[in-house]
């Protein structure tokens, strides 16, 4: 099913106050945005999720389909500055690696270090326990340009 088509149902069943019934993407589920937290997505296939300040950033589904079976997660030093698009990490699969970019200048606060022992996590739960790091942004202005879930269903469907 289109995460289109999903993101009605989804929406009905995840607020900030409602527990999800069943596990669902979380970067559809919290699609919703109400200036305090939004997600959106890079065209490098990251999804990036603010929340007061700070991102939580993952690869996609659609990455994670794509690279296979991930086999390796070079997580970012935490307490560093970086730039926004800077390469920060990286995941390996069995067919490919993938540079994990910064989307917004700022520090890294946390890296998910379950990845350095568990990489295939990404491939199980790329949207929710397998986040890659979290980024205290300088300014939310940064992440504008990204797409929103919609314009990244339609980035995907040109880019396969």
């Amino acid at each position: 099913m289109l995460a289109s088509a999903m993101l009605p149902r989804l929406m009905t069943r995840c607020s900030p106050r409602t527990p999800l019934v069943r596990p669902a993407p979380l970067a559809l589920c919290r699609y919703y945005s109400s200036g305090a937290h939004f997600t959106k997505f890079t065209k490098t296939h990251e999804w990036v999720h603010y929340n007061e300040g700070t991102v939580t950033v993952g690869i996609t589904d659609f990455a994670q389909k794509h690279l296979g079976d991930v086999v390796f997660v070079e997580l970012p030093e935490t307490e560093v500055t970086v730039e926004a698009n800077e390469a920060v990490g990286s995941v390996e699969s069995v067919k490919a690696a993938s540079d994990i970019y910064a989307p917004a200048s700022g520090m890294m606060v946390e890296a998910n270090e379950e990845l350095e022992n568990n990489p295939g996590l990404i491939n199980k739960s790329p949207t929710t326990e397998a986040w890659i790091f979290k980024l205290k942004v300088d300014s939310a202005e940064e992440l504008k340009d990204l797409m929103d879930a919609k314009e990244y269903e339609s980035f995907c469907s040109t880019s396969d």
